[in-house]
């Protein structure tokens, strides 16, 4: 199975910049250009959230125009610049996502098994796995506890060295740590937020960050 990763688009509306610097409207469609001429051709595109940089209607509005030229399957999970209302009116199709709640899911139609976790804190920067969302994740574990899984998620569970980074990092991480040794299975952990690439062992497995959609990453 070939998994393609892009993450932290932060799309903002054409003519401004996130971070007063980055026209980030104009990012995404390289990246996606990038990720249908792979050959051989990803069986997934995992968008690792901060979809948006407000998570506003209109930027949503303007993110699924340009992913309607991913001419891949694709998924999103929010990050902290995302809203979880807004994301979900945005792609009503993207039934996944839940109608109301955390955007956890799972997706099995594939040889590896993909779940995808919400770490997403209202208004705040940090990420978070609560013991709803971590006793959520254990029963999905406990499902198939033999079969090849991977997690895909926001915020990086472990610490970078980036000190702003770090400070508004995941809290649940020790405890997603424990439980991710209890299952041999899990195969990897993707992660953005940092914007940089980051690869670290973890609970057992590997733990990564992905750099922003300026480029693309299978796997």
């Amino acid at each position: 199975m070939l998994i393609a990763q892009i993450t932290d688009l932060h799309l903002r509306m054409p003519g401004q910049k996130a971070y007063r610097v980055v026209a980030t409207d104009r990012h995404l469609t390289p990246a996606i250009a990038a990720l249908n001429a792979l050959d051989p051709r990803p069986d997934v595109v995992l968008i690792t959230g901060d979809l948006t940089d407000f998570g506003r209607p209109d930027e949503y509005a303007a993110l699924r125009e340009q992913l309607k030229a991913l001419a891949l399957p694709w998924y999103v999970i929010p990050g902290n610049h995302d809203a979880r209302g807004a994301l979900r009116e945005a792609f009503p199709d993207h039934t996944y996502l839940g109608r109301t709640g955390f955007m956890h899911y799972t997706l099995e139609d594939h040889p590896v098994r993909l779940i995808g976790l919400d770490t997403l804190v209202p208004g705040e920067g940090r990420g978070e796995l609560c013991r709803e969302r971590l006793d959520w994740l254990k029963a999905r574990l406990a499902e198939q506890p033999e079969r090849p899984t991977l997690l895909f998620m926001h915020h990086p569970p472990f610490a970078t060295g980036i000190g702003h980074m770090d400070a508004q990092g995941l809290t649940g991480a020790r405890e997603l740590e424990a439980l991710v040794r209890d299952y041999p299975n899990v195969e990897r952990i993707i992660c953005g937020h940092v914007h940089r690439s980051i690869f670290r062992r973890f609970g057992g497995t590997i733990a990564s960050c992905c750099p922003i959609a300026g480029s693309a990453r299978a796997r």
